[in-house]
């Protein structure tokens, strides 16, 4: 069982930076891989970046590659998602999400947060 709390959206400039944090509960934290996913309106949920249990691995897709950064700290219960070079299309509702995918960038995590809304502006 897993609770995920997303913070540090909020309304930035194209160009701009944002940082977002997913705090999890647990102590089988570290057994999970962690992932970030957003929610445009109107659209599907898509896959933004995931990172292993230990984060030996990392997977991004292909619109945030060179831009976003995910990590995270096992010590703190903690994953990070860096945004950098924020573009318009980047708006969406994202959402941290726990579990052991068959892949890393699948769709099958068993516990996800409420989401945190990041606008940028042109």
């Amino acid at each position: 069982q897993v609770q995920l709390v997303e913070s540090g959206g909020g309304l930035v400039q194209a160009g701009g930076s944002l940082r977002l944090s997913c705090a999890a509960s647990g102590r089988t934290f570290r057994s999970y891989a962690m992932g970030w996913f957003r929610q445009a309106p109107g659209k599907a949920r898509e896959f933004v970046v995931a990172i292993s249990s230990s984060g030996g691995n990392t997977v991004y897709a292909d619109s945030v590659k060179g831009r976003f950064t995910i990590s995270r700290d096992n010590a703190k219960n903690m994953v990070y998602l860096q945004m950098n070079s924020l573009k318009p299309e980047d708006t969406a509702v994202y959402y941290c999400a726990a579990g052991n995918p068959r892949r890393l960038w699948g769709d099958q995590y068993d516990y996800w947060g409420q989401g945190t809304q990041v606008t940028v502006s042109l």
